[in-house]
């Protein structure tokens, strides 16, 4: 975050009363954490898509030929 970003938002911040300014960092931290677990989510979201399409295609595949395995366990392997 650039230096004048900053300052713009300190000065909102010290426009507010005290307890204003208090639910405001509430409010920030709750949305900052937020937007962190959206960003891990996309991350692994991300990192194991590949993994998650091909046991789709392998289960459409069994699936077709009649030899779909019905025990749910493979999700173990996406890991």
């Amino acid at each position: 975050m650039s230096s004048e970003t900053i300052a713009t938002v300190t000065k909102i911040m010290e426009s507010l009363p005290d307890s204003l300014q208090q639910q405001v960092v509430e409010h920030l931290r709750e949305y900052i954490a937020t937007l962190q677990e959206e960003k891990e989510w996309d991350n692994l979201v991300n990192k194991t898509q590949n993994k998650l399409i091909d046991f789709a295609k392998k289960a459409k595949q069994e699936i077709a030929e009649g030899k779909a395995n019905t025990n749910p366990t493979m999700i173990n392997y996406i890991y």
